[in-house]
C-alpha cells in the first residue's frame, strides 16, 4: 500500500490551516507597512497603522451598538473613507457587509434593508433623506441609522442621528477582531440591479473575496505600493474587491467621491494614481474631456474596464491618451471581474481597428477561476470559430455562495455544475470569449439575430457620437428592428439619415438602425446604460 493511502498524523490543524479572509491583508499591512500611506481623501491621510486602528474602533463601535456575528450592517455611502473602513470593520465585528447603491429609489432601498434584515445602516450625510424615506417604508423593524458626515466634501452632521466618528471615539481601542472560523462564512451581501423585478441578494464568502484579491494582483501585473483610484462604486460588487486587495501590496487607496473627468485627471497628476477601474462610460468620459479638464500623463495608467462591452473605437482612442486598457468581465454573482483579455505576443503588430477589436474581447479565465467558457443549450462548448453563439458559463472560487432566501433561483443558475450568466458570447481560439449580447438584448429582425453590441460598435466610430445604445423596436413587417439612442459630442451635429447611412457603410442592411433618437441616455450609478428604459421608449414610439 502506498504511503499516501495512510495519512495518519497528517490531519488539518491550527498550525497548517487558517480560514482565508481579506481581513488578513490589513492585519499584516499594519505591521509590514505601518508607516506607508494607506488611504487618501482630499487633505486627509491615513498610514496603515492608523487605518488598522480606525477599522478596529469602527468594529468596536458596531459591537457596542449590539451588532453580533451573522448580523447585517448596511451602508449608503459613496467612495469615501467610511465606506472603505466598513469593508474591513463590519466583518471584523463578525457581521456581513451590505453596501447599497446610493442612486436607488427609497422603495428599493427599503426592500433591500428588509430582505437583508439589516441591523445598522451607516449613511453619508448627503443621503440622509433617502435613508429616512426608506426606513419609513420598511414593513418590520428598521435598522439603527448612524450618520457618517464627510466634512472634507462639505457634508456636515445633521444632529438627528448618532455620528459614526463620535461612536468610534468612545469605542474600545483594543477591540479584538472576530476572524472567521470557516472561510465559507458570509462576508458580504450585494444586490443585483433588479431591472426586471426585485433585486436578488448575492452572498459572498471570505474565501471568494480573498482569492479574488490574489488573482487580481496577478492579472493586473501589480507590484508593491500601487496607487489606486476608487472609481468603481464600492457598493457595486464591493468595488470589484479592490479595497480588500490594496493592503495586500501596501497600496494607497485614493478616494473619489464624485466621478468626473477632471477628478480622475487631477488624481493621476496630483496623487500619482497608476491604476483605476471603470465601466466603458468612464473611458468615454476621459476621451471626451474638455481641454481644461485634462492633465498630461507622464506615465502609462492602467485601467480595468468592465460592465458592458466597450466599443472598439473608444478603446482605440483612449490608448492614444496614454492609458493601457485591459478588458475584464464578470457579474455581481462573481465578485466582479473573472475574465481578462490577456494580451498575446502575436498581437503586438496589430494596429488601429484590428488592435482595438482584440482588446474588446472579454478574454480568458483569471487565475482564481477554474473554468469560463461558452456552451450551447445541450451544455456543450461551442466551436472556437468566433461566430457560433452560446451562453457564458463558469465555475470557480469566485462564484457566489448563492442568492439570499432564493433557493430555486440559486439552483436554476447553478444547473449542471456551472453558473449561468445569461450573457450570449462567441469563443475565439485559445478560449477567448467575446460578448455578443445579453440574451434579452438580442434583436430578432425577420428571423435574423442582430447583436445590439455589434450595431453600437459600428455607430461609435462616427466622430460625432459620444455614446449610444441599440434596442429592439416593434415592427409590423419584420417583427423587430434596431432602434438607436444616441448622445452627441459637445459641439458636434449629425442627422438621423447621416447616422443610418454611416451604419450601412459598415453593417448588413438588416442590422442597421431604422430609427435614431437623440438625447441623454439613462444610466445606472456604475455607468451601465439602462436599456430597459430605452426598450420601453422604443415600444411607446
Amino acid at each position: 500500500m502506498g504511503w499516501m493511502k495512510d495519512e495518519t498524523g497528517l490531519e488539518r490543524c491550527a498550525a497548517n490551516h487558517v480560514p482565508l479572509s481579506p481581513l488578513s491583508h490589513l492585519r499584516r499591512a499594519a505591521q509590514v507597512f505601518a508607516d506607508h500611506e494607506a488611504m487618501v481623501h482630499g487633505p486627509q491621510r491615513w498610514s496603515y497603522a492608523q487605518y488598522h486602528g480606525t477599522v478596529g474602533r469602527m468594529a468596536g463601535a458596531l459591537a457596542a451598538l449590539g451588532v453580533e456575528p451573522g448580523d447585517v450592517v448596511a451602508t449608503l455611502l459613496p467612495n469615501v473613507p467610511a465606506q472603505a473602513m466598513a469593508h474591513f470593520a463590519v466583518p471584523a465585528a463578525g457581521a456581513v457587509l451590505n453596501t447599497i447603491n446610493i442612486r436607488l429609489d427609497a422603495d428599493t432601498v427599503a426592500y433591500i434593508l428588509g430582505h437583508g434584515e439589516a441591523k445598522v445602516l451607516i449613511v453619508d450625510s448627503q443621503f440622509l433623506d433617502l435613508a429616512r424615506a426608506a426606513c419609513a417604508l420598511i414593513d418590520g423593524p428598521a435598522p439603527t441609522v448612524i450618520e457618517a458626515p464627510d466634512e472634507a466634501a462639505g457634508f456636515s452632521a445633521s444632529g438627528d442621528h448618532p455620528v459614526l466618528w463620535d461612536l468610534m471615539d468612545r469605542a474600545d481601542p483594543g477591540f479584538e477582531w472576530i476572524m472567521p472560523q470557516d472561510e465559507w462564512e458570509s462576508l458580504a451581501l450585494n444586490y443585483t440591479s433588479g431591472t426586471t423585478g426585485r433585486p436578488k441578494g448575492v452572498v459572498y464568502s471570505h474565501r471568494g473575496a480573498y482569492l479574488m484579491t490574489m488573482g487580481t494582483v496577478i492579472s493586473w501585473r501589480m507590484v508593491l505600493h500601487p496607487r489606486f483610484l476608487t472609481i468603481v462604486p464600492l457598493f457595486h460588487c464591493n468595488g470589484w474587491c479592490h479595497t480588500w486587495m490594496m493592503p495586500l501590496l501596501g497600496g494607497t487607496l485614493v478616494c473619489c467621491r464624485d466621478i468626473t473627468a477632471k477628478a480622475i485627471y487631477d488624481a493621476i497628476a496630483d496623487e500619482g494614481v497608476g491604476y483605476l477601474g471603470g465601466a466603458p462610460i468612464v473611458l468615454n468620459m476621459l476621451v471626451n474631456a474638455r481641454p481644461e479638464e485634462r492633465r498630461a500623463l507622464d506615465r502609462v495608467v492602467e485601467i480595468f474596464t468592465a460592465g458592458a462591452p466597450p466599443a472598439a473605437a473608444t478603446l482605440g482612442r483612449i490608448e492614444q491618451l496614454g492609458f493601457n486598457v485591459t478588458q475584464v468581465y464578470g457579474l455581481t454573482e462573481t465578485y466582479g471581474h473573472v475574465t481578462e483579455c490577456l494580451w498575446q505576443p502575436g498581437w503586438e503588430d496589430s494596429e488601429g481597428t484590428e488592435r482595438a477589436a482584440l482588446k474588446a474581447r472579454q478574454g480568458v479565465a483569471m487565475p482564481m477561476m477554474e473554468e469560463v467558457t461558452v456552451m450551447d443549450r445541450q451544455m456543450r462548448e461551442v466551436p472556437r470559430d468566433g461566430t457560433s453563439q452560446g451562453e457564458v458559463v463558469m465555475r470557480g472560487n469566485c462564484v457566489m455562495k448563492g442568492y439570499l432566501k432564493a433557493p430555486e433561483a440559486t439552483a436554476r443558475d447553478f444547473e449542471g455544475g456551472y453558473f449561468h450568466s445569461g450573457d450570449i458570447a462567441v469563443l475565439h481560439d485559445a478560449g477567448y470569449i467575446q460578448i455578443a449580447d445579453r440574451a434579452k438584448d438580442i434583436i430578432i429582425s425577420g428571423g435574423e439575430n442582430v447583436s445590439s453590441v455589434e450595431v453600437e460598435g459600428a455607430l461609435m466610430y462616427h466622430p460625432a457620437v459620444s455614446l449610444c445604445a441599440v434596442v429592439a423596436k416593434p415592427d409590423e413587417k419584420w417583427g423587430e428592428v434596431p432602434c438607436a439612442f444616441v448622445e452627441i459630442k459637445e459641439g458636434e451635429t449629425v442627422t438621423e439619415a447621416e447616422l443610418i447611412a454611416f451604419a450601412k457603410s459598415r453593417l448588413a442592411g438588416f442590422k442597421c438602425p431604422k430609427k435614431v433618437v437623440f438625447g441623454t441616455l439613462p444610466k445606472t450609478s456604475t455607468g451601465k446604460i439602462q436599456k430597459f428604459e430605452l426598450r420601453a421608449a422604443a415600444r411607446a414610439s
